[in-house]
């Protein structure tokens, strides 16, 4: 999901993405600690079945947002869409619907923003997404298609989100250096990039170390801005799983982390491990200042609710 550098973008305003409602970005601002919650949409009646219930579980702790993920390639374009709109109509959450830039021309991705306005979803994730063949890859953008999330941004920024004021706009952030990527402060330049085209907040890929997330706000502020940064939380259930996670988001499972669970192979004990894990980096995020916690949570709600319990944050 990373991005060349282009050139300086002009500056987007920032106004709320709803009349009389706050953007997500102006709640993170004012010092609100958000809780969010990340989905993908079901394949099949028994996933989405799924999904809900994951969805009623996580609804009573009140999350800022909810977001549903989009297919590599655009894959998955109408069921994302469909989902998202049916839970902002059906829900009192607030839905954000991803977008990459992955196999679609300019037209096409104006015809998915005026989509999500009119499902009723007036947040969007704007990515540059990753190449089929993975996050190393080498970059061929579409043609008539952007070549950075930059240009989505100003994209999004400049199209009404369906209420007569822009929509909401946020945008990936790399704790470790994308794949993609010549550097991590490279990577902290195109997020201020992307700050300045007119996105209101970043979420970052998942990481294990809260050190991680702290740089990465030390270096977006040292490259000049101040976009809010929500850290992206995934405990650990299952080894292969989280593995592969890491894999494509091309990061790394420390060596201490793994170290805890040597010689553990029941994934009961797998899974308490992993959720006293990710307890203590979100204790250690909200202690450091962090504006608070966004969940990959695999369409599944039993990790999210183990860790809040943990952390005495009720319902």
């Amino acid at each position: 999901m990373s991005d060349d550098l282009p050139g300086t973008p002009t500056p987007g305003p920032r106004q709320p993405s709803e009349p009389g409602r706050p953007s997500i970005g102006e709640l993170l601002r004012r010092g609100d600690r958000s809780f969010s919650f990340e989905f993908f949409p079901p394949k099949d009646a028994a996933g989405e079945e799924q999904l809900w219930t994951a969805l009623h579980e996580l609804q009573p702790y009140q999350p800022t947002f909810v977001s549903v993920t989009y297919g590599a390639g655009g894959s998955t374009r109408d069921r994302t869409i469909g989902m998202t709109g049916r839970i902002a109509r059906e829900t009192t959450l607030r839905a954000m619907g991803h977008l990459t830039c992955v196999g679609h021309t300019r037209d096409e991705l104006v015809d998915v923003l005026r989509a999500y306005a009119a499902a009723g979803v007036h947040d969007v994730l704007a990515l540059r997404g990753d190449p089929a063949e993975g996050p190393s890859a080498p970059w061929t953008p579409t043609e008539g298609g952007l070549h950075h999330a930059v240009e989505l941004v100003e994209l999004a920024r400049s199209l009404d989100g369906g209420l007569g004021t822009p929509f909401g706009i946020g945008v990936a952030a790399f704790p470790e250096r994308h794949p993609g990527s010549e550097s991590v402060e490279h990577d902290a330049r195109v997020l201020a990039a992307k700050a300045a085209a007119g996105a209101d907040f970043a979420v970052s890929q998942l990481f294990f170390r809260p050190g991680d997330y702290f740089a990465l706000v030390e270096r977006t502020r040292a490259a000049g801005a101040d976009i809010p940064i929500l850290p992206g939380i995934m405990p650990i259930t299952n080894l292969a799983s989280v593995r592969r996670m890491a894999e494509l988001s091309g990061c790394e499972v420390p060596t201490e982390v793994m170290a805890r669970f040597d010689g553990v192979t029941e994934p009961a004990e797998v899974r308490r491990i992993g959720v006293e894990l990710a307890t203590e980096l979100c204790d250690a995020l909200l202690a450091g200042g962090a504006p608070g916690l966004h969940f990959y949570t695999l369409n599944r709600s039993r990790a999210t609710r183990d860790i809040f319990a943990a952390l005495r944050i009720a319902a």
